[in-house]
């Protein structure tokens, strides 16, 4: 079986551990159909599950235990997907996971509740590490929530904040500080952190993580943003050409908006300032001519592969003095996967 195909499945492995997790975390209660219910259909939209995968790979990595990680692992996963149904509506996105958003199929108002519902079961099962992992450990792991929560949301406010005051001078250094914030640090930095802490305690430097999962992340968010233009829409699960409808600051924006000159700038902004519901097919097609004519997404893809040879040199750090085995080599795998990924 070819190594890709090796990865995938044990990717999904890792989902599959988790998920009866999740399904006793969510209360067997009512309000069902306008709430519980609604958390269990949004799950069973099959995602990667790469933050619980590499939190437990990590957990096992530094010889950590199933039973120790899981309540965390699928606390990872439930906050995703609460970030997920809330950027949906902050962004006015129409499809995910190859069907309509929540907020399209159920209302803003029920899918903001369910993203809330989301958030707050994902603190209980960190609150409820406590009998596992003890109040030291269960801390450590609250304390990397804690922090994890706000970058994230620092990041979707700065992504946030240029779309409405229409920024159109964002430069490739704002672009990958945003990420760091909003992507970095909750999908890859924390996850591994939190694995390793529970693994050792105390024992082990949670910062030797930090630049292995910068460059990690941020090579990920890149290949997403390029997948949103050029992918298989079949296979990709988004709207494609989402980013541009939607006004995204991508890395391929800022690379197009110090390429281009001035009177297509002002046509770019012009663009940009109007409600997504305003902007025409034709003026989205213009755009992603002039994102693929100045080689933005070329570039974009260039400036990925360059982080991911920064992310391997970094795995060595991160890991280097652990054993080697089937986690070690998922964790290494999954830095190429980050570029080759076509989904």
């Amino acid at each position: 079986m070819p190594r890709e195909n090796d990865f995938k499945v044990k990717l999904a492995q890792y989902r599959e551990l988790v998920l009866p997790t999740i399904a006793a975390a969510t209360p067997a209660r009512e309000p069902r159909r306008h709430l519980y219910d609604l958390i269990g259909g949004y799950l069973s939209r099959v995602g990667k599950g790469l933050r619980p995968a590499l939190c437990i790979a990590t957990c096992r990595a530094f010889g950590g235990r199933d039973e120790d990680v899981l309540k965390s692992a699928a606390a990872l996963e439930l906050l995703h997907n609460a970030f997920l149904v809330h950027d949906d509506i902050e962004d006015e996105s129409d499809f995910r996971r190859n069907e309509p958003t929540l907020h399209k199929q159920h209302g803003v108002a029920l899918a903001v509740n369910v993203g809330d519902a989301m958030n707050a079961l994902s603190l209980r099962l960190v609150k409820d590490n406590l009998p596992v992992l003890g109040g030291a450990r269960t801390w450590g792991v609250l304390q990397e929530f804690d922090h994890m929560i706000l970058e994230t949301l620092e990041g979707q406010a700065l992504e946030l904040g240029w779309v409405r005051e229409n920024n159109c001078t964002a430069t490739e250094d704002d672009y990958l500080r945003m990420v760091l914030k909003k992507t970095c640090w909750y999908s890859f930095i924390h996850p591994c952190r939190i694995g390793a802490l529970i693994a050792r305690g105390e024992g082990v430097d949670l910062d030797r993580f930090n630049r292995f999962g910068f460059f990690t992340g941020a090579a990920f968010q890149i290949q997403d943003d390029v997948l949103n233009l050029v992918g298989d829409a079949s296979r990709y699960g988004k709207e494609i050409g989402g980013d541009l409808w939607e006004g995204k600051r991508t890395l391929i924006l800022a690379h197009l908006f110090r390429s281009i000159g001035s009177t297509d700038l002002s046509r770019v902004r012009t663009l940009l300032a109007r409600p997504r519901q305003l902007r025409l097919p034709r003026d989205i097609a213009w755009l992603g001519d002039m994102v693929t004519t100045h080689g933005s997404i070329d570039y974009a893809r260039d400036v990925s592969r360059q982080l991911i040879a920064a992310a391997e040199s970094e795995f060595e750090t991160a890991y280097g003095d652990v054993p080697d085995g089937p986690d070690k080599t998922f964790i290494r795998q999954l830095v190429h996967y980050m570029v080759t990924r076509d989904l």
